[in-house]
């Protein structure tokens, strides 16, 4: 029987999902894994059962051995030397006046690919740069340019709420936000106020939109004209998780109650 386990490969990376029927794994411990890029040192943090996963087993790669110390160092060997790439990369940038700017750098564990992300606002010929650095590095070089919410992930930072921002925290999937999510919780659309450091939407936006979508179903919108046992009026305020809002009927406000929403199953 297969054990499926999700790793990382950097302390708050996304979380990807190997299969092995052999090993007994840990969370915690190190792994090497292989992936598309080749092998991979990476760290276990979770383990799922098999008759709890959904993902495709076909299409899933293998732990291929427990990391041992000579893995660990050589992995610590790698990320000493891409930070040194950086640095080069970074260098050579300046000189070719490229309008980019490097994030990070990372090896795969058996060194045959060189990745660096970079931020840029338009479309880079990096072809030059490419060149350069595989003449240094003697090996495969790839430059990927990544959004603002993964740029706020690698430099992180102190959110509106005053603790460090979720994604370089414990946020291993940005899932899709939109502006309905705002609109749905009764938030001020002033963009000072629903956007991150990132200046895109807050992710933390995500986290109570099923709820407060449930709760909303069969509400009325505020300015729309509904008839109530009071009389015939407009819905100026609602209260969306009490299941309240109030009407204007004739310069007199009356507060509605709603049936509660269900409560959510728990199976």
């Amino acid at each position: 029987m297969n054990k499926i386990y999700g790793v990382s490969f950097k302390g708050n990376g996304k979380v990807y999902y190997f299969k092995t029927s052999l090993l007994d794994c840990t969370v915690g411990c190190g792994v090497i894994v292989e992936t598309e890029k080749g092998f991979q040192f990476g760290k276990v943090v979770s383990e799922i059962s098999e008759s709890e996963n959904k993902l495709d087993l076909l299409r899933m790669k293998d732990i291929i051995r427990l990391a041992t110390d000579e893995d660990s160092d050589r992995h610590l060997k790698n990320q000493k030397d891409s930070s040194k790439a950086l640095e080069k990369a970074r260098q050579l940038v300046s000189e070719l006046k490229l309008n980019m700017r490097i994030l990070d750098a990372s090896y795969t564990f058996d060194r045959k690919q060189l990745l660096f992300n970079f931020l840029a606002d338009e479309r880079i010929d990096f072809r030059e740069l490419a060149k350069k650095l595989a003449s240094i590095y003697r090996t495969r070089i790839e430059l990927r340019q990544i959004g603002a919410r993964d740029k706020a992930k690698e430099v992180g930072g102190i959110g509106a709420c005053g603790k460090t921002l979720c994604c370089s925290t414990f946020l291993t999937h940005m899932d899709s936000i939109s502006m309905n999510m705002a609109k749905n919780q009764g938030l001020s659309l002033n963009p000072n106020k629903i956007n991150g450091l990132c200046g895109r939407l807050l992710c933390c936006l995500t986290y109570e939109d099923e709820e407060y979508s449930r709760c909303r179903s069969g509400m009325p919108f505020v300015g729309e004209k509904v008839s109530t046992k009071y009389g015939y009026g407009n819905v100026v305020s609602i209260d969306v998780l009490n299941r309240k809002f109030k009407v204007n009927i004739d310069g007199d406000k009356y507060e509605i109650d709603l049936e509660p929403c269900c409560e959510k199953s728990t199976k």
